[in-house]
């Protein structure tokens, strides 16, 4: 079934979700990339590919807020006396999802290199935009710990529902 359910998030939220989170993942690798000035398997082969990637999370995040919206009324919700955090955390990593890309792609074009996505130069090289590069870099980095720290937390919550409350909360989205 492609629709969320009360009881489950359908195969649509089921491969937005995993398919994201695969992609952030790559991309928190980028962190082992200051290990050794990148000199090493991490940094010569998934790091080229990070402003690529965080395009396409850029991308499918936007698609996956539009079918959360579109699916509000099915999803399955949070027990009532965390109902507060849950939607605080997940509106926390919606946020981190589209703003680490946005504040990415300032830092490229900012610094005059364009944008270039998978080959295609999507944005011209040209003159930097000294405002636009300095705040994607006063804003990417501490955007991409928050968005660790999210990320953790997240799956260590998941956990916690799945093997200490039993409660079935991680089956919704598996």
């Amino acid at each position: 079934m492609s629709r969320d359910t009360r009881e489950r998030y359908g195969l649509v939220s089921r491969l937005f979700h995993w398919g994201i989170a695969l992609l952030v993942v790559w991309q928190l690798l980028k962190i082992l990339d200051r290990v050794a000035d990148g000199e090493h398997w991490i940094g010569q082969t998934l790091v080229p590919y990070h402003v690529s990637i965080g395009v396409l999370i850029l991308v499918l995040a936007v698609f996956r807020a539009g079918w959360a919206f579109a699916q509000r009324r099915n999803r399955p919700e949070a027990p009532e006396p965390m109902a507060f955090l849950v939607r605080a955390g997940h509106l926390a990593l919606y946020a981190c999802l589209l703003l680490m890309p946005l504040t990415g792609i300032a830092i490229m074009v900012g610094n005059g290199y364009g944008l270039k996505v998978f080959g295609m130069q999507l944005v011209a090289r040209g003159d930097g935009i000294d405002w636009l590069a300095d705040l994607g870099g006063i804003l990417h980095s501490p955007l991409a710990w928050l968005l660790l720290v999210l990320v953790v937390g997240h799956a260590g919550m998941a956990l916690v529902h799945h093997f200490v409350k039993k409660d079935g909360v991680l089956r919704r989205m598996l």
